[in-house]
């Protein structure tokens, strides 16, 4: 089959690889119906993920079709069309029922697919813990409409869930990539009273604008004065930074009001620094980590319901034997992409 495979730092190259085979009776296998590339891939490609194995398959985001399950998988089977979940979790540990599926103890716990063991930018891919890991799609939902259920959206979803928005908040979220957009969608299902989307890519912008046009944008460089203006004390009542830069790390909580929470959902090139001197006497709840992302089920149906739609994003299609001009063009940000849907 084919599969798109990081070789070494700074190269990921197509290759013809053996269709997996089930390796443990919790195992299923699942042909790749659609799949999607994420800016975690870019992270690995440019050394950013120690862990990352060279050798490995990329992608952790995608749909597809139940081909075979383990004698131990009893929640899907042949022919279920399904989620994939960008996380492996065993669902048995201290971590796991606790909901912080993200810091399951297995050997494979946490962000696995696509980084440590094979992922989906493939035909086929095996994904342990499958009764945990898969979750069915609704015959009245789409392979596009749920794409993004297992990672981007179950990041903004969890991200929103621990930000503790109430009706009364002004919501800041730094970032208007794939990831916020996702994130904008899930803080919107909360109503709160006012949100702003921060972001310096003009067509991203114009893309908020567009399909949003109840949220307040402004460009990166106004950001500090605009939300002055635009909150009740001196700052917003919650932040979530989603861009991922030193500028956007420092901006966080610089926009955020005294005892206000900061949620940190993106993940960094490098490390950041808090300046403590500087942000005494602000009082913050900074929380950050990992997406768990355990909440697939209800995600999906949220899009049965139409209550998200994530559909807008994918600005661009391409078969798996075209991936390389794929992440061209979405590495690049080249023609107004947001995201890029690959088929087989």
């Amino acid at each position: 089959m084919l599969a798109y495979t990081y070789v070494e730092h700074g190269k990921f190259e197509l290759r013809e690889k053996p269709k997996p085979e089930i390796i443990n009776s919790r195992d299923a296998i699942i042909r790749v119906t659609l799949g999607s590339i994420c800016t975690s891939d870019l992270h690995i490609k440019h050394g950013s993920v120690p862990r990352a194995i060279p050798g490995t398959t990329v992608g952790h985001e995608m749909v597809g079709v139940v081909e075979e399950v383990g004698a131990d998988v009893t929640l899907v089977k042949p022919g279920d069309r399904v989620t994939v979940n960008v996380e492996t979790f065993c669902g048995e540990c201290f971590f796991c029922k606790r909901g912080y599926v993200n810091n399951c103890t297995d050997s494979n716990g946490g962000w696995a697919l696509g980084c440590r063991i094979d992922g989906g930018q493939a035909e086929y891919v095996r994904v342990p813990y499958a009764d945990q890991g898969l979750n069915r799609i609704p015959d009245t939902v789409s392979d596009e409409q749920a794409l993004f259920v297992g990672d981007v959206l179950a990041t903004g979803f969890w991200a929103t869930r621990i930000s503790e928005i109430s009706e009364d908040d002004t919501v800041l979220i730094i970032g208007g990539g794939p990831t916020g957009i996702c994130t904008l969608l899930c803080v919107m299902l909360k109503k709160p009273r006012r949100i702003i989307v921060c972001e310096k890519s003009p067509e991203r912008i114009r893309f908020v604008r567009e399909h949003y046009p109840d949220v307040l944008v402004v460009e990166s460089e106004n950001c500090k004065d605009f939300v002055i203006q635009n909150s009740d004390h001196g700052g917003t009542d919650v932040v979530l930074e989603v861009a991922g830069s030193e500028d956007t790390f420092r901006l966080a909580w610089e926009c955020a009001r005294p005892n206000a929470i900061v949620t940190i959902v993106a993940l960094y090139d490098k490390p950041q620094f808090l300046p403590l001197p500087d942000m005494y006497g602000k009082n913050l709840i900074i929380k950050t980590g990992g997406v768990d992302g355990c909440d697939c089920a209800e995600i999906l149906n949220l899009i049965e319901e139409g209550k998200i739609d994530t559909t807008p994003l994918i600005t661009h299609r391409f078969p798996l034997k075209e991936i390389e001009e794929a992440y061209r063009i979405f590495e690049n940000k080249l023609d107004g992409v947001i995201k890029v849907a690959i088929y087989k």
